[in-house]
């Protein structure tokens, strides 16, 4: 695997864990262990989505996916 693709995938994988671990310190309902799985797949697909479009800084990958999951998910 060429170098930029590890560092795209280092990327999206730091963004992921900071998106995850921000929205469970945050309390909401999703982070239990019933909807785990649903939000952890929508943070996911946001970031993934996100980086397709050329953005690649984890910090706003993460951002970007935590505002999505609050405007778009009843918390």
């Amino acid at each position: 695997m060429p170098i930029a693709s590890l560092l795209a995938v280092e990327n999206l994988s730091a963004a992921f864990d900071d998106a995850w671990e921000k929205f469970k310190q945050s309390g909401s309902s999703l982070a239990r262990p019933a909807y785990e799985r649903g939000a952890r797949e929508v943070l996911a697909k946001c970031i993934i989505e996100m980086a397709q479009r050329g953005e690649h800084d984890p910090a706003h990958l993460s951002e970007y996916a935590l505002k999505f999951l609050a405007q778009n998910y009843k918390q």
